[in-house]
């Protein structure tokens, strides 16, 4: 049974945030059915007594409808192996059992008693066996019980929630002095974590209701190629894209879906491949890319720089041939990497998109009406590339990215200047040739290939003759 995205998002935050469990949204939705949308779900939540927390239920549905607008999670939480995982009510031992296999252990409940340095040693200890167990995420969050991300699915690693006093603990124990000082005055920090030469973590500490929370995302010790991360047949476009010398390509997703593992392996590539000087701005840094073919500057916004568009500013003067932008959030970053690409600069950045068309989308209607038809020439003229990505649960167990890849040509070109977007769609199906592919076409393709699930691939297809080719 396929549920809207609204739900799939209300469950999927709600569950993270310790709300509720994905069997209690499970036995609601039994009663509601597949036509419900997110505000009845989250009605029934209350009256069946699943979710006390009104406040906070109310933040979960704000978000979820914005995140449903631009599509539906990663990972459907009613799909495949989740419906299944013993901590979200059933599923076989053999399943929870591999799902669990090397988690990692710690004495949460001594936390108040161990000295500092008896406590750092520990949640080091912490840290690099969640790597070893391969565990994406790390999160301790005060009333909530510390829990991690493995294969997309939630596991908790205590039965117990952490009070406020050893959340705050835990999470400033490997700051120093002037960062917890910091963290303490702006209630938000993010940071890159170094517990040694191979274990890094991308770390973002905050402040909620019940206080202090960190997430700790794990970064792996080696950078995959193309081929490893799942690009498979797409690998040879997506190497196209990086010949030019200047023009601006996109990498998007949401949350979660691997984007900046994706943008380190295509530096990766061209530290390989070419004799550049590489600038990167990063928040944080999270993989050290040491100088191969090209000479590569990181750069860090809050340790080295003030924002994005200030370092952007200073790139331009820094002789680079290739700018990497850790994400386009703002129309003053967005606006001088469409010029830096405009003035002989490969740019490369991220977004926080689902598809082709809403990246395109995006990116020009952060503009003021007065300036869209310029920036539609400009966009049109620089814009090399996008290459949307999910991760879907695959069968088995890990997870499987698909992909859409938009390469821009004359035909695309015509429609980003003209503001036909109704276009888009039917000018990618036809340029098949030139190395393009839609989301749901490549979901399809992995369903008949029997990587992932029939239920995976419904969640994430929305033409309606290949969902009625899935069965």
């Amino acid at each position: 049974m396929a549920f809207s995205p609204e739900i799939q998002w209300v469950a999927t935050l709600g569950a993270e945030k310790g709300l509720f469990t994905f069997a209690q949204c499970a036995n609601v939705l039994k009663v509601l059915g597949e036509g419900a949308d997110g505000v009845s779900f989250a009605q029934k939540l209350i009256d069946a007594g699943v979710a006390h927390d009104l406040e906070a239920l109310e933040v979960v549905l704000d978000e979820a409808m914005r995140k449903a607008a631009e599509g539906p999670p990663a990972r459907d939480p009613f799909a495949g192996p989740s419906a299944k995982v013993e901590s979200r009510g059933g599923g076989t031992a053999e399943e929870s059992a591999a799902l669990r296999a090397n988690l990692p252990s710690f004495p949460f409940e001594r936390v108040a008693t161990m000295n500092d340095a008896e406590l750092r040693d520990a949640f080091r200890g912490l840290l690099v066996n969640c790597a070893r167990g391969s565990v994406s995420d790390l999160h301790l969050s005060a009333g909530s019980r510390p829990f991690v991300r493995k294969n997309r699915e939630l596991l908790m690693l205590g039965q117990k929630p952490l009070s406020a006093d050893d959340s705050l603990r835990l999470n400033t124990i490997m700051l120093s002095d002037g960062e917890r000082q910091n963290f303490l005055q702006r209630r938000d920090l993010d940071y890159a974590l170094a517990v040694d030469g191979s274990n890094r973590y991308r770390v973002n500490l905050m402040v909620h209701k019940n206080g202090p929370a960190g997430a700790y995302r794990m970064v792996p010790a080696k950078v995959l190629t193309l081929e490893e991360l799942g690009f498979g047949k797409h690998v040879d476009t997506i190497r196209k894209l990086l010949t030019y010398h200047n023009g601006l390509i996109l990498v998007t997703g949401p949350v979660g879906a691997g984007k900046t593992t994706t943008l380190a392996s295509l530096v990766a590539y061209l530290n390989e491949t070419r004799e550049d000087h590489i600038i990167t701005v990063e928040d944080p840094i999270e993989v050290v890319q040491p100088a191969k073919g090209c000479n590569v500057s990181q750069r860090e916004v809050g340790a080295h720089t003030r924002s994005f568009f200030s370092a952007l500013k200073g790139a331009l003067r820094e002789d680079p041939d290739i700018i990497v932008i850790g994400e386009l959030r703002d129309l003053e970053t967005i606006e001088m990497a469409i010029s830096a690409s405009e003035t002989g600069h490969l740019v490369i950045g991220t977004m926080h998109t689902s598809d082709a068309a809403t990246t395109l989308n995006r990116l020009l209607d952060v503009f003021p009406a007065a300036q869209q038809t310029q920036i539609r020439a400009s966009v049109a003229e620089s814009l090399r590339g996008v290459v949307c990505q999910r991760l879907l649960p695959a069968v088995g167990g890990g997870l499987q990215l698909a992909c859409e890849i938009m390469v821009s040509n004359l035909a695309i070109q015509a429609l980003i200047r003209e503001n036909k977007g109704a276009g888009l769609r039917n000018t990618m199906e036809t340029g098949v040739k030139e190395g393009m592919c839609l989301m749901d076409t490549v979901v399809f393709g992995l369903w008949q290939e029997q990587r992932i699930s029939a239920q995976t691939a419904l969640t994430n297809i929305t033409n309606r003759v290949l969902r009625q080719k899935i069965s």
